[in-house]
């Protein structure tokens, strides 16, 4: 286990069956890992765009040859 899953254990509570330890770990191994991916993905989600992304926008249409076999926009 990481420092980080250490600050947020998982409370699980078994109201039926009766697993075995192993059980236990593998169920909570599951629920931590999908919790991390989803996490994950709300971090993906609000990411806000990086300076190459920004500068990109000013682009508004490709670089075309032009007359005499120069660039023009």
């Amino acid at each position: 286990m990481s420092a980080q899953q250490d600050e947020h254990p998982i409370d699980v509570r078994v109201v039926g069956g009766d697993p075995t330890a192993e059980e236990l770990a593998a169920a909570t191994a599951v629920l931590r890992a999908s919790l991390d991916e989803l996490a994950g993905l709300h971090r993906k989600a609000r990411r806000a765009p990086t300076a190459w992304e920004r500068g990109r926008r000013i682009l508004r249409e490709p670089l075309t040859r032009g007359g005499w076999n120069g660039w023009a926009s």
